[in-house]
């Protein structure tokens, strides 16, 4: 018996997982993010670490203090960070809509990068641990937005919970020109690369 576990809340990874038909649990990461790279693709990687090692040392102590009704199991749990970044600048969520306004502007009429840390830790029955940090980036060029059409998208309310302030699948798809890389890995989780990796180390999420 293997169990899946995914250390993030983030409803679209969820429902990209949920797309390609595999079993999991959601036990979200809770501690305090600590960012000490500047650089993207390695900050996503670091986030991506922390939230997975969080939740897999809670799940070895939980199976160590309760192994009476804990059944003996492998476990993979899959930690993942996005970032949007433009001019070597990265944007997270906004703060509030004056913040979302400014990313927006930002990103109009031009070309930016989706980064996409993934960190899985794979447990064994035994207790013995192992772990795999990638990543990956998607260009993404969006067309010119009008003032009317930034604070309009704002006012639905879509940017506020969103790494740069807005959501490809959503109402944003309007603005988007077209993408160079995985669409996935815009919307949070690069599925086919999650797939591929562990398909390199003799793994089948579909058998795990």
């Amino acid at each position: 018996m293997s169990q899946i576990i995914l250390a993030s809340a983030s409803p679209r990874r969820k429902e990209l997982l949920e797309q390609i038909g595999i079993e999991f649990e959601i036990c979200p990461a809770k501690g305090e993010e600590v960012i000490t790279k500047k650089i993207p693709s390695e900050v996503v990687e670091e986030l991506s670490r922390q939230k997975a090692e969080e939740v897999a040392a809670n799940l070895t102590s939980y199976q160590k203090n309760h192994q009476e009704i804990m059944t003996p199991q492998d476990m993979l749990v899959i930690g993942a960070d996005t970032v949007v970044a433009v001019d070597d600048e990265i944007l997270g969520k906004p703060k509030d809509e004056e913040d979302a306004y400014r990313m927006l502007r930002l990103l109009a009429g031009r070309e930016h990068a989706v980064y996409t840390g993934v960190t899985l830790v794979l447990i064994d029955k035994s207790g013995k641990a192992g772990e795999l940090v990638f990543y990956e980036k998607t260009s993404v060029f969006m067309r010119e937005m009008s003032d009317l059409e930034i604070n309009r998208y704002i006012a639905t309310g879509e940017p506020m919970d969103k790494a740069g302030s807005y959501g490809i699948q959503g109402k944003c798809a309007i603005y988007i020109d077209k993408i160079e890389g995985d669409y996935n890995n815009v919307v949070g989780l690069p599925v086919a690369r999650i797939y591929k990796e562990l398909q390199k180390l003799g793994i089948d999420l579909y058998l795990w």
